[in-house]
């Protein structure tokens, strides 16, 4: 069945939450190296100039839109996407799959011991998971060749299902793209703060405002000096986006 669908200037998989699940079961099982990424308007503001991201998009498994303001956008073009699907709603869920069906996962990412903290958690809460790995490299670990290696190695010789990778955007789906082929997981998703969540570093926006499409109004309360520039600099940026795509749509 067909889900993907044109989506300003990527595309977006138009599912909900049980699907999502079904699917990532489904690309684990014929093991093909697979990855997710779960745009946001981070994300579409990014991709606008950024060719390395854009290939990394192209050829996608699956592309989840993470984020209320996208699902108004794609009302707002009369061409809705179904559910937001977002990366910290769908890393628990992966957990509880994981622990039922078998499936070994390896966290990488976060500050010094808050992968391993996000793995204690999540084990007590799903006492079949099995967390085969954890690993936080340490800043600037991606210009060190021996570093790089060693990771790679690590996750190798774990011989894990999934990988979460919680480097932030778009270094996690950047460092995905570069080495999924050698990592050979049959599933990779680039997830953010979610290991920092789970690990209870990061306090998550309540319901409400996640519901209401707010959570990003709670982050900047969270961490206003790194989320302010992010949120209300480069993000207003999607305001003129979304006129260019409407009128492109229109053409």
């Amino acid at each position: 069945m067909m889900t993907r669908m044109k989506f300003m200037n990527t595309e977006v998989d138009s599912l909900n939450m049980p699907e999502v699940l079904d699917r990532i079961d489904k690309l684990i099982q014929i093991k093909k190296n697979s990855y997710v990424v779960t745009p946001n308007v981070d994300h579409i503001v990014q991709l606008e100039k950024d060719s390395e991201l854009q290939k990394v998009y192209k050829n996608a498994d699956l592309i989840l839109a993470d984020g209320k303001p996208l699902i108004w956008i794609s009302n707002y073009y009369k061409t809705p996407i179904k559910e937001k699907v977002s990366g910290s709603d769908l890393f628990p869920l992966l957990c509880e799959m994981a622990g039922k069906k078998g499936y070994k996962m390896f966290f990488l990412g976060a500050a010094e011991g808050v992968a391993a903290r996000a793995a204690t958690n999540l084990k007590k809460r799903y006492s079949n998971l099995e967390v085969a790995g954890v690993y936080s490299p340490p800043f600037g670990f991606e210009e060190n060749e021996e570093e790089v290696e060693k990771i790679l190695q690590m996750i190798i010789k774990s011989n894990v299902d999934i990988l979460i990778v919680g480097l932030g955007a778009p270094k996690q789906e950047k460092f995905i793209f570069k080495y999924h082929d050698r990592l050979n997981v049959p599933i990779s998703l680039g997830l953010g703060a979610s290991l920092d969540f789970e690990a209870g570093n990061i306090k998550r926006a309540p319901k409400w405002m996640q519901k209401s499409g707010l959570e990003w109004l709670f982050r900047i309360t969270q961490d206003p000096r790194r989320m302010f520039k992010r949120y209300i600099i480069d993000d207003i940026k999607i305001i003129r986006l979304v006129r260019k795509y409407k009128i492109k749509n229109e053409a």
